[in-house]
């Protein structure tokens, strides 16, 4: 998360514990939706099998 903020300021990153996995929220202000969006279109792509 240190190194990503660092990168991308305009993430607001919070990680919050859970019992057996950490959640972890990323935000961002409307002018930068778009990146985000983009980001979570690629994840869930590299994560559909083939």
């Amino acid at each position: 998360m240190e190194r990503e903020s660092g990168c991308c300021s305009f993430f607001t990153l919070t990680a919050t514990p859970g019992e057996d996995l950490i959640s972890l929220d990323i935000s961002v202000d409307p002018a930068r939706e778009a990146v985000l969006d983009a980001l979570a279109a690629r994840t869930a792509a590299s994560q559909e099998s083939p």
